[in-house]
């Protein structure tokens, strides 16, 4: 399939990854390319693909930084005329499916407009002009919705999810592997900010005397000042934000990994590469981790700091074999691919030996109008 991958355009799609939504588009488009596809990436200015179409010349993070911006007309702006200019690109380039993987709920319903096969990721919780979007979307059969847990299809009402499917996202198994001579050090990952509960981290690891290492980009600076930078010590390190090449071995060979949200967490990335590298998790009880860790480390009350460093002490039960065959199993990223190419084929109304219905009959019709009109 020719397939039409959009970004969200907050970061851009390059390494060091800001988070998991720009690592997880990454792995989707190379992910997509191995199982035989061709993939153009419609992405902000910065990323990094061999077919990347630039959308706007900077993340929106860098322009109107959305700790400032954020709900203002003029943030608004910025993504619609980029994410226009996408469509527009979209609707000439004979794609035969749109992988919608930027939370921006128009692409939706110019997806039902123009009867364009699309299927939307959603990472996060549902907000209210996206359900919205859904919720509208939900008789017109070329136009899926995924989302990254069973945990978050609770969420959504029953109309919403008349055209979703739980697709977890995957992991590169082949980069986060296990590695021999493991540390005493617990690692914790993620962007640093309020809601991903560093400095509940931090407090565990004093309580539990035991090393922990943190890495990623600092996000809320305050934050960071006030609650934990004050505690960093020859045991409790910041390392800044590294590559995955120099993080996955860091990760492999730490004796567990904390993971600390204080939202409602879709999935939980960091978890399940702590997994592939065959490292188990301690983590707070919060969306979908319970989901994402299994039997494969201890899961505590959002909050309870004293339960995670209970839990620090107990890692050493867990089979670290256990953890790795857990992530080939349920996180790879084939697994993940596979899910996704369900949901294109039910957006295309395509089965086996079968033809395409009318809504994919009528955007190729569609298509060759607007090629003509735009020429």
């Amino acid at each position: 399939m020719k397939i039409a991958v959009i970004a969200h355009i907050r970061h851009p799609i390059a390494e060091p990854f800001m988070g998991g939504m720009e690592a997880h588009c990454r792995m989707l488009c190379d992910g997509l390319r191995q199982a035989g596809h061709e993939v153009t990436l419609f992405a902000s200015g910065r990323s990094c693909d061999r077919d990347l179409v630039a959308i706007c010349d900077a993340p929106y993070d860098d322009v109107l930084p959305w700790r400032i911006w954020r709900g203002t007309p003029q943030l608004a702006a910025f993504q619609k005329d980029a994410f226009r200019f996408a469509w527009s690109r979209v609707l000439s380039g004979g794609f035969d499916v749109v992988h919608n993987n930027s939370l921006f709920p128009d692409i939706i319903s110019w997806a039902v407009r123009d009867a364009v096969p699309c299927v939307t990721s959603q990472h996060v919780p549902p907000f209210g002009s996206m359900r919205d979007a859904v919720e509208s979307a939900a008789q017109a059969d070329c136009v899926q919705q995924t989302v990254t847990s069973a945990h978050q299809m609770t969420l959504w009402n029953a109309r919403s999810r008349w055209n979703m499917a739980v697709v977890h996202n995957g992991v590169r198994t082949d980069r986060w592997l296990p590695r021999r001579n493991i540390g005493k050090y617990f690692v914790w990952v993620g962007r640093i900010t309020p809601n991903k509960g560093t400095s509940l981290a931090v407090r565990a690891a004093r309580k539990a005397g035991l090393p922990l290492h943190i890495y990623g980009p600092v996000e809320d600076a305050g934050y960071f000042a006030s609650e934990v930078e004050p505690f960093l010590s020859q045991d409790i390190q910041y390392h800044g934000h590294v590559r995955l090449e120099t993080l996955s071995p860091v990760v492999a060979q730490a004796r567990g990994v904390l993971v600390t949200p204080l939202w409602d967490e879709p999935f939980g990335l960091v978890a399940a590469e702590a997994l592939a590298c065959g490292t188990p998790v301690c983590a707070f009880d919060n969306g979908a981790l319970s989901e994402v860790v299994g039997e494969c480390g201890y899961i505590v009350s959002a909050r309870d700091v004293d339960a995670l460093a209970a839990a620090m002490h107990k890692i050493d039960a867990i089979d670290r074999n256990s953890c790795r065959q857990r992530a080939l199993r349920h996180f790879s990223s084939d697994a993940m691919v596979a899910g996704y190419e369900r949901a294109y084929d039910r957006a295309r109304c395509v089965t086996r030996g079968a033809a395409p219905c009318h809504a994919a009959r009528t955007f190729a019709s569609s298509q060759s109008r607007t090629a003509a009109l735009l020429a």
